[in-house]
């Protein structure tokens, strides 16, 4: 699987444009527990940070828990299928 990283003030704005592709699941991430479960929940495949509002210690933290977080499937898979 393949992910990707963006990041602005608010990451709001890249997280709406980034979603209207196909295919893409972009999660806004302001707190490591909010980056798990964007995987394990929603499988995300992009992670938005908001620079304003977190330390790169934080937002090395949550990219890390990101990329190592396995989606948990089960009674998530159909709706993220219908995403």
């Amino acid at each position: 699987m393949e992910f990707g990283i963006l990041i602005c003030g608010s990451a709001n704005g890249v997280a709406i444009t980034a979603n209207k592709h196909q295919k893409i699941r972009a999660a806004l991430c302001w707190q490591n527990e909010i980056a798990s479960l964007a995987r394990l929940h929603n499988d995300a495949n992009i992670i938005c940070l908001p620079a304003r509002f977190v330390t790169i210690d934080e937002a090395e933290e949550m990219v890390h828990t990101f990329l190592t977080t396995e989606f948990e499937g089960g009674r998530h898979q159909k709706r993220v299928e219908k995403i």
